[in-house]
């Protein structure tokens, strides 16, 4: 019989792999069931573990992945937001559109615009970090810049 913390250890273990295989595949068609399999778990316990280990679901983190990745695309400035869509691994303009909304606070067109002045003489590294999505709804409501 197994203890309750080498289980915990065990899907703890597990957890950080589809972690870490959400964020070298993001731009690939993920969905709970495929990572669940691939961890030896169900979907449903997947989903219930991952939410306590790491404070979201499954979903939002992928998502969180690929409009980090869209927005250093954005920055770049050289590809349309339909092709910054599709290279992150969405398939809906209009979803992705949304959910990079909700995280940065402006449409992904808005955003591609601003940040290509913003980012310009900014290291990568730091550029990423100034300008990294917020995670849970957590981004302002549109509307004038503070000053």
């Amino acid at each position: 019989m197994k203890t309750a913390p080498a289980h915990h250890l065990r899907d703890l273990a597990r957890l950080r792999r589809v972690r870490d295989r959400i964020d070298r595949e993001y731009a690939q068609p993920l969905d709970v069931e495929a990572l669940a399999r691939g961890v030896h778990m169900s979907a449903g316990h997947l989903s219930r573990q991952f939410r306590l280990a790491y404070g979201e679901s499954v979903y939002a983190y992928l998502m969180t992945r690929r409009i980090e990745r869209a927005m250093a695309l954005l920055r770049r400035g050289d590809l349309s937001v339909t092709e910054v869509c599709l290279e992150v691994g969405c398939s809906s303009l209009g979803s992705f559109s949304a959910r990079f909304a909700e995280r940065v606070g402006m449409p992904p067109s808005v955003y591609r615009q601003q940040a290509a002045g913003v980012a310009a003489g900014l290291p990568a590294c730091v550029a990423r970090q100034v300008m990294r999505p917020v995670r849970n709804g957590e981004a302002p409501p549109p509307g004038p810049p503070l000053d």
